[in-house]
């Protein structure tokens, strides 16, 4: 139900699952498996895999930790889309990869939680996509010493606004990997 006029195509948007952003990952492994069934089953879909990949003075576009981890291989025909803010959409190629795509609606897996997939999340709704976020396919670092709850409850806090996020025109909520229904809102 995108508000973005002939959207009609859904992408899977991977964001920053590189070495050094998901080395400490909350449940790291399990996260990173159900997005690469997830890449598998777009793929067999011929649904658009985008990947994002983020870049700063912490995180040296080329040094292995840049990369994307070695579970996951982005295809050489699927875009790669280089970011240096939160939001993926933020000063990058993303808009014009998904119009060129077709598509409004995203399903978003990846990391970090608190950081990249909450701004890339408001930045897609915001923009009248369709978003759903793939509750167990995201992960964040443990930010306790600063103050933030512990990672586990800020994947539930955001999963549970996320599933009842509302605006005009467009729809959100959360899905489990194993329920992802590319073919239509889930």
């Amino acid at each position: 139900m995108t508000t973005l006029e002939n959207r009609p195509n859904t992408a899977l948007l991977v964001v920053d699952v590189q070495n050094g952003v998901v080395a400490g990952a909350h449940e790291r492994d399990a996260v990173v498996a159900n997005i690469g069934s997830l890449v598998e089953k777009a793929r067999q879909e011929r649904v658009p895999v985008v990947w994002v990949q983020h870049s700063d003075e912490d995180l040296a576009r080329g040094s292995d930790d840049w990369r994307i981890v070695p579970e996951l291989t982005p295809d050489d025909a699927e875009p790669l889309v280089e970011k240096r803010y939160g939001d993926s959409f933020e000063a990058t190629t993303l808009e014009t990869v998904l119009s060129d795509l077709g598509v409004g609606r995203l399903v978003v897996v990846g990391a970090q939680t608190d950081a990249c997939i909450r701004s890339t999340l408001h930045g897609a709704f915001v923009r009248g996509y369709d978003a759903t976020l793939v509750s167990d396919a995201h992960t964040t670092e443990d930010h306790t010493a600063w103050g933030a709850p512990a990672p586990g409850q800020v994947i539930a806090h955001t999963n549970l606004y996320w599933t009842y996020q509302a605006a005009p025109g467009r729809t959100a909520g959360t899905v489990e990997t194993k329920a992802v229904d590319f073919g239509g809102t889930s």
